[in-house]
């Protein structure tokens, strides 16, 4: 029989998270140096939403944008 499992034994407690003005490019060397494929955007202490990798591609990488010239926002 499978056991049950919860979400707090397997979610991530440490959660990165960036402001809606920071740079992509910033965005992205963070990603890179938490090894994740997403960032949660916070306006102080509330979560506002999220950025991903595929965010990241779908809109700066595929129309060619500059990401030292676009926010997180």
């Amino acid at each position: 029989m499978a056991s049950i499992v919860l979400v707090r034994d397997v979610m991530s407690k440490e959660i990165k998270v960036v402001r809606p003005d920071t740079l992509v490019k910033e965005v992205v060397a963070t990603m890179n140096k938490f090894d994740v494929g997403s960032l949660i955007i916070v306006q102080g202490e509330r979560p506002v939403g999220i950025i991903t990798e595929r965010d990241i591609l779908r809109r700066l990488v595929e129309p060619c944008l500059a990401p030292e010239t676009l926010t997180a926002r």
